[in-house]
């Protein structure tokens, strides 16, 4: 993932980036905090998500996994020893097991230096369920909404999908009236995962993820069904005409993970519908919002 950098504001740069600015107030790019805002807060963490809604994301982007008894929990990495003082597959583990762990010591003052102490209150830094964090964007105060990236391959298969629409059914969230209204998308790097979600709740919105250009898509073409492209923001680098396909064709385009400053500007200046982020406040900020 690209690192967050100051730019330098060259005469030609400054242009752009006033012409880039002036584009994102007359086409609002929705931006969406990668984790929350992850650069801020330890990832996954309810901190980290209740520091981007704080800082006025207009969507929040999570990863789910599921546990050995079949809670949806937000946990990016197969396993969890990167992210906590734990060990072990999150697909091997109960909740009560990742509950005993802490998703947040990990991350210390020096990486994240906006972040000034520790909450106080444990669950901010403790596993983080799908259905807490649906809880959380519920009691928002305003419309946020919600990307889900089910993560692909694991020993459930299917049942991750089949769990995840049952949750969004509790909330009311599986069956929008259009894809236009739906306040959840479901991403994957899967076809086959947004395949079933399609099948289950066809107005629900997918988004289909690529880290490189497949010849066979080149064309601006999706999988059957999808209406929206979520190449890294790596393919947009080097294939911006590839962007342009995707608008042609009637797509929507959701770039992950933007954090330079000169990649908002492209993302801007290709017309890009969503800007996925760990910074939201600096590109909110960068946006002229």
């Amino acid at each position: 993932m690209d690192g967050p950098c100051t730019a330098v504001l060259t005469p030609t740069r400054s242009r752009w980036h006033h012409d880039a600015v002036t584009h994102a107030r007359q086409h609002p790019i929705q931006v969406v905090a990668h984790r929350g805002a992850s650069e801020e807060a330890p990832e996954h963490t309810l901190a980290a998500y209740k520091k981007a809604i704080e800082d006025g994301a207009d969507a929040l982007e999570c990863d789910v996994r599921l546990t050995a008894d079949g809670h949806l929990v937000c946990v990016h990495d197969r396993r969890v020893n990167r992210t906590s003082n734990g060990r072990g597959a999150v697909s091997a583990l109960e909740l009560a097991d990742l509950a005993a762990l802490d998703f947040g010591s990990w991350r210390n003052h020096e990486e994240a230096p906006d972040w000034e102490h520790r909450p106080e209150d444990r669950e901010d830094t403790s596993v983080l369920t799908l259905e807490r964090l649906l809880e959380l964007v519920a009691d928002a105060g305003r419309r946020v909404e919600l990307a889900i990236e089910t993560k692909h391959p694991t020993r459930w298969a299917g049942q991750v999908e089949e769990r995840l629409l049952l949750l969004l059914k509790r909330f009311g969230l599986d069956s929008p009236e259009s894809a236009a209204a739906s306040r959840v998308r479901v991403m994957s790097f899967s076809a086959r995962s947004l395949h079933r979600v399609r099948a289950a709740s066809p107005t629900l919105p997918t988004v289909y993820l690529t880290q490189f250009v497949s010849p066979r898509l080149r064309d601006g073409r999706l999988p059957a069904g999808v209406r929206i492209a979520g190449p890294s923001i790596r393919v947009v680098r080097n294939h911006p005409a590839y962007v342009r396909r995707l608008k042609q064709a009637g797509h929507q385009v959701h770039v992950w993970t933007v954090n330079d400053p000169q990649d908002v500007d492209l993302c801007v200046g290709l017309g890009v519908d969503a800007i996925i982020t760990n910074r939201p406040r600096a590109v909110l900020r960068q946006l002229g919002r």
